[in-house]
């Protein structure tokens, strides 16, 4: 009787440690897809802010892309009307050149016909001097 009490009672503890191990099995079970699932949650959203990121950041670029090109194209405008206006005042100095080669002829002809006028005076007065003694 002592024996078969002893053989019962083991095999009801072993099956209360088997149906503990289940139990502990289920609550791996359970626990490790609680984990897969958690992990696949942060991996996608972390795959979300990334791809948030990488849209932020494409649009910003986009935008500093756009805000370069029309600075560059002001500044093609700006050069070009430089080189227009520097056109300009080379052209306007060619003129001046031009003008004031034609009032340093102007210039040299004026001497020469003052010279001339000076010189005549000059001859007349002389003349009258030497020639008419001092009578007007």
């Amino acid at each position: 009787m002592t024996a078969e009490n002893v053989t019962y009672s083991l095999e009801s503890v072993l099956k209360e440690i088997k149906d503990s191990i289940k139990s502990v099995d289920r609550k791996l079970d359970t626990f490790q897809k609680d984990i897969d699932q958690k992990l696949d949650n942060l991996e996608k959203s972390f795959a979300q802010k990334l791809d948030n990121l990488a849209k932020s950041f494409d649009q910003k670029l986009e935008t500093l892309q756009k805000n370069v090109d029309q600075k560059l194209d002001n500044l093609q405008k700006n050069v070009t009307d430089v080189k227009i206006g520097l056109a300009t005042l080379t052209e306007k100095a060619d003129s001046i050149d031009n003008r004031l080669i034609k009032v340093e002829g102007t210039q040299s002809n004026q001497i020469w016909t003052l010279i001339t006028l000076l010189s005549a005076s000059l001859i007349v007065v002389g003349f009258r001097a030497f020639f008419m003694g001092n009578n007007p």
